[in-house]
Order: C-alpha cells, then sequence, then structure tokens
C-alpha cells in the first residue's frame, strides 16, 4: 500500500487562502505523501459543473498550474474525487450529479488518475433511502458505463446515512454492478465515517474490503467535554471530532490488517479533518500512517 493524502486534508489552509492547487501538491511532498488525492471541490466552481458551463480557459489554467507542481514534485496523481448526490427529486439536479461524476472521470485521465471518488447521496428533507434507491442505482450504473469506458475504477465512500454501513454499500455495489454489466464500482471505505453510522470501522471494513479500490485513512475521537468547535454527530447522537491519523479511537491497526486478509494493495489517502493546523497534524498522520504499514 502507498500513502496519499487528500486536499481536503487541509481545507483550513485553503479557505484562509494561505493555500492553493499548486501550494497543496508542494505540502504533500513535504509533509512525505507519496502521492495526492485531488478535489473537483478545490477548482473554485463547485457549482459550475455542468460541462457546458465551465470557463474552459479558467479550467486550462487550473490543469496548468497541477502539472507544473506534479512535474516540480514528482508525485502522482492515484485519485480524483466528486461530490455528486443523487438522493434528488429533480431530475436536472441527478443529472448535475452524473455530470459531476462525468466530470471527475474525465479530469482523472488528465493526470494519470485511474479511480475517482463518489457518492450515493444523503438523505434530505422528503425524501427516505427507499425513494432515492432508485435514483442511486440509476445514476451510479450509468457513471459506471461512462467510467469503464475511460478506464477508470469509481469508489463509492461510506457518506452520509444512505450508504454510511458497511452492507448498505456493498448492496449499492452489487446492484449496480447488475445494472452497468461491469465492475467499474468499488469502494471508498473511510475509517472515520463508519463511527457515524455506530458501526465499529475495522469490523464494517471487513464486511466492505473485497471492494475497495481505494482508502480514506481518518481518525475520529469522541468530542471532549467542554469542547466549543465543530463536531460531527453520529445516529445515536456522540460527538466526534477529527485528529491526526494514530491519535483517535479507531482501530486502524484492524482496518489495515482487514484489508490485507482480502488482498487490498492500493492507496491509502489520508483524509484529516481536525482543527489542529494541517501544516503540522498532515505530516504527524502521514508518518503515523507509516507506522501501521
Amino acid at each position: 500500500m502507498k500513502i496519499a493524502v487528500s486536499m481536503w486534508s487541509y481545507f483550513q489552509s485553503w479557505k484562509a487562502g494561505k493555500l492553493d492547487l499548486a501550494g497543496f501538491i508542494h505540502g504533500a511532498k513535504k509533509a512525505g505523501a507519496d502521492g495526492v488525492e485531488l478535489l473537483d471541490f478545490f477548482y473554485n466552481e463547485p457549482d459550475k459543473l455542468r460541462v457546458e458551463e465551465f470557463d474552459h480557459e479558467y479550467l486550462e489554467a487550473r490543469r496548468a498550474e497541477i502539472i507544473e507542481a506534479l512535474s516540480e514534485t514528482g508525485l502522482p496523481v492515484p485519485i480524483f474525487s466528486v461530490a455528486n448526490n443523487f438522493a434528488k427529486t429533480d431530475p436536472e439536479l441527478r443529472e448535475l450529479a452524473y455530470r459531476k461524476i462525468q466530470f471527475g472521470v474525465t479530469e482523472a485521465t488528465k493526470y494519470g488518475a485511474d479511480v475517482v471518488r463518489v457518492f450515493a447521496g444523503d438523505v434530505a428533507e422528503g425524501i427516505t433511502f427507499d425513494q432515492a434507491y432508485n435514483w442511486i442505482i440509476e445514476g451510479l450504473a450509468r457513471a459506471s458505463e461512462f467510467a469503464a469506458q475511460m478506464d477508470i475504477k469509481l469508489a463509492l465512500e461510506n457518506h452520509g446515512t444512505l450508504a454510511g454501513k458497511g452492507d448498505q454499500v456493498c448492496k449499492i455495489i452489487q446492484d449496480v454492478r447488475d445494472a452497468a454489466g461491469n465492475d467499474a464500482l468499488g469502494a471508498n471505505p473511510d475509517t472515520g465515517n463508519f463511527l457515524l453510522v455506530n458501526q465499529p470501522s475495522h469490523e464494517a471494513i471487513q464486511i466492505v474490503a473485497r471492494y475497495a479500490n481505494m482508502v480514506h485513512f481518518k481518525d475520529f475521537v469522541r468530542e471532549p467535554a467542554g469542547h466549543e468547535g465543530f463536531a460531527y454527530e453520529a445516529l445515536d447522537g456522540k460527538r466526534y471530532v477529527g485528529m491526526a491519523v494514530g491519535e483517535g479511537e479507531v482501530k486502524l491497526e484492524a482496518c489495515i490488517s482487514a484489508l490485507k486478509d482480502a488482498g487490498f494493495n492500493g492507496w491509502l489517502s489520508v483524509e484529516y479533518e481536525g482543527e489542529e493546523d494541517p501544516m503540522t497534524a498532515v505530516p504527524r498522520s502521514i508518518a503515523n500512517a507509516r507506522k501501521f504499514l
């Protein structure tokens, strides 16, 4: 396994205007990563991912910025991630979700990435899992057909409640594979997110590891008393905050063992979501991740 780092790990720095796409890539190199995970979010036009609406001059500038930084650091891009949501009653919004994946697949080919992280969608007022399920399968099957044509694998993240638990992820993947007639869709087990649906991460990964195309290596800890910052709330009301990898309560060594037992030898992408400065937390996360390997 190799260790990448997701640009989401540097969200705080990016939001504060301290880091751009090129800065992230150079920072990842300095932090000790073997590769980088890029996200559509950081192209700064997340609401313009209908391909025909893109400012192509802007897009080419972003690509050039990325390619130059990759050349300077020698880092590969194994993963490109998009944030889509098929749990929408509006057909136009479901079409936008497909276009986001289509964009991600196309963008992945620009950098030599062979995996695109995707979502299913999440609950919203008036939408249940049963109502959204057909939309999710239809959308991901269509995306799988496009990805297969481009020789790209998709990786469904356990995110939210519609696809939060291990068995939910597995069922969606298998139903999408049956509908698409290919195995382009696999899993992105996120070692932190399982806690938010009250499932021990290492136990969930035992369920989904056979489908893994990549892994988000993340750590959470129960919210400490008196904490006033951001916290994620789990289904049972428990609250969690992000920590540097290896410094929370996720049983990461057991997660790695489950992945190895399933024959996974792909990329672990560090995704840090804590309040500590990522410039110190991310290098430590990468160093700790290496200890687990």
